[in-house]
């Protein structure tokens, strides 16, 4: 079957289904990667002896590469084909996780996360495009149930599966589990993925691309430099934010200019987009950045192992999963603006139990609050992805998915990076212990101490430390991440505010004004 040859019938055939079979092996990959290692960042602390704010760039790089790459993957598959290039992003992905795992310090790890990053970002729309050329667009429907399974189970089976690898053997697992899965999908697609002939189209913006992911990263560097130098007035904290500041002022400037921009910021003179953007930024940048804590807190705070902390985390995905199928049927039939609120609200209701944390907080009422949010978080983004696009003309989805899909991974990023500052900086607060210096020199804290003694309860019989002091600690760092969560149940109310604006009558839909008869159509891909 050549990339041209499209089914008629309804039913997913034999040769559609090997081609999705590859298509779900790097989306399991890729989706997993994103929640596997957020078990992992308070290891890392350990390991190579950072702050949260530094490992945390494991998780910012790597959703910057994806936010790099995912406007030049239509672009560089016209030019290259599908096939060959995604076996490229496959081929980058594996050879990211190997050299993830043999990392020796935490900024070669963060390195090795970007080269992960931008074959990962790759993935996802690479191999919708192959699935809906292979299946045609009257199957798109059935097409999004079979890919629905691994994004779906991801944030479910990520934080597990890592928290169970880094149990039974060691970090670099969480890593080296992608090379025998990468190995099969490289031979899988090399077998079943069908040729295509590559026909270079529209030009990239690579001027763009050069102030933007720039630009983003020097100023999250800076904002995440904050906690270390104590001050703005720091070079190393002001100089970057500077230079990445006007780097990205001047590519929106600049982004008016070219036919084919990397980001179309025009498309905001729609007015659903633009509210539908705005309510998924502010909402994105408080889920994100505070869902990295989550686990952190049962880890540090409560002393859990990975695999507990992981299947702690359970219940949030299994909100979601309860919601999302329900929350695809109504956007629809019912106006976002009628069903978002709703869902906010529950999330808003699950976050707030996390600002009241300390070091004895209920599982239950944890658990429970996890899963209400997963409720909340299953009936909010898809709906708002609906909105954003539903009213653009067909030849605007492509730029709209793209502007969409990228503004989520900065969302992402800027979370990461601002919570992290916020509690690594609260952390910094503890009182520090007289005459007691770590390994790096740097004098101890009680906080600090009181954590380590937590997840390695061993040092407290090695090092008999004061009781009272270890219960301050913990009282201390339980404040701290209770402090976090304050920042971000604000964000979560502050997403109401565009939320309010979201159309509470029924639009028609623009998607098929200009489409042509048979035209294939990628539908859209969240991360």
């Amino acid at each position: 079957m050549t990339q041209q040859s499209i089914a008629t019938s309804d039913k997913l055939d034999a040769s559609v289904l090997k081609v999705a079979g590859v298509v779900v092996l790097g989306a399991i990959m890729s989706i997993l990667d994103v929640t596997v290692v957020s078990v992992a960042l308070p290891t890392f602390q350990r390991e190579f002896d950072a702050s949260y704010a530094d490992v945390a760039w494991t998780m910012t790089a790597y959703t910057l590469a994806l936010a790099t790459v995912i406007p030049l993957s239509g672009w560089a598959a016209d030019r290259f084909g599908t096939k060959r290039l995604y076996m490229i992003a496959l081929a980058l992905f594996t050879i990211g996780s190997g050299l993830c795992a043999n990392a020796d310090t935490i900024g070669q790890l963060v390195g090795y996360r970007v080269l992960q990053g931008l074959g990962g970002g790759m993935l996802l729309p690479l191999g919708m495009t192959i699935m809906t050329r292979a299946a045609g667009p009257h199957r798109i429907g059935r097409l999004m149930a079979v890919l629905g399974i691994p994004m779906l189970l991801g944030p479910i089976g990520g934080p597990i599966l890592g928290g169970w690898l880094i149990d039974i053997a060691s970090w670099h697992w969480i890593f080296l589990i992608n090379l025998p899965i990468g190995a099969v999908a490289l031979v899988y697609a090399a077998l079943a993925l069908p040729k295509d002939n590559p026909e270079p189209s529209e030009s990239f913006d690579f001027v763009g691309m050069l102030m933007l992911s720039p630009g983003l990263a020097l100023f999250l560097y800076g904002v995440s430099s904050l906690p270390d130098a104590g001050t703005f007035a720091d070079p190393w904290v002001w100089a970057p934010m500077l230079v990445g500041g006007v780097l990205v002022v001047a590519f929106v400037r600049y982004s008016f200019r070219p036919r084919h921009p990397l980001l179309d910021l025009r498309l905001f003179a729609n007015r659903n987009l633009t509210v539908a953007t705005v309510t998924m930024f502010v909402f994105i940048i408080a889920f994100m950045g505070a869902g990295l804590l989550f686990p952190s807190y049962f880890l540090q705070i409560r002393g859990e192992s990975t695999l507990t902390a992981g299947l702690l985390m359970a219940p949030q995905g299994l909100g979601a999963m309860v919601t999302m199928p329900v929350a695809g049927m109504l956007a629809d039939r019912v106006p976002v603006g009628r069903t978002v609120p709703f869902a906010l609200v529950l999330i808003a209701l699950g976050f707030f139990t996390f600002t009241q944390i300390d070091p004895q907080t209920s599982y239950v009422l944890l658990c429970g609050s996890l899963f209400v949010m997963g409720l909340g978080m299953g009936g909010t983004m898809m709906p708002i992805m609906t909105s954003a696009l539903k009213t653009l003309k067909a030849h605007e989805v492509a730029r709209g998915s793209t502007l969409v899909n990228i503004l989520q991974q900065i969302g992402g990023s800027v979370g990461a990076a601002t919570m992290s500052v916020i509690l690594t900086s609260e952390m910094n607060g503890s009182r520090q212990i007289p005459g007691a210096v770590g390994p790096d020199g740097e004098p101890l804290t009680e906080a600090k101490v009181a954590i380590v003694v937590q997840q390695q309860p061993e040092l407290a019989e090695r090092f008999p430390v004061d009781p009272s002091l270890l219960s301050r600690g913990l009282d201390f760092a339980a404040s701290s991440f209770a402090t976090t969560f304050w920042v971000a149940f604000a964000l979560v109310l502050l997403t109401f505010i565009p939320a309010a604006f979201l159309p509470r009558r029924r639009e028609p839909s623009h998607l098929l004004d200009d489409e042509q008869p048979g035209q294939a159509k990628a539908p859209v891909i969240i991360h």
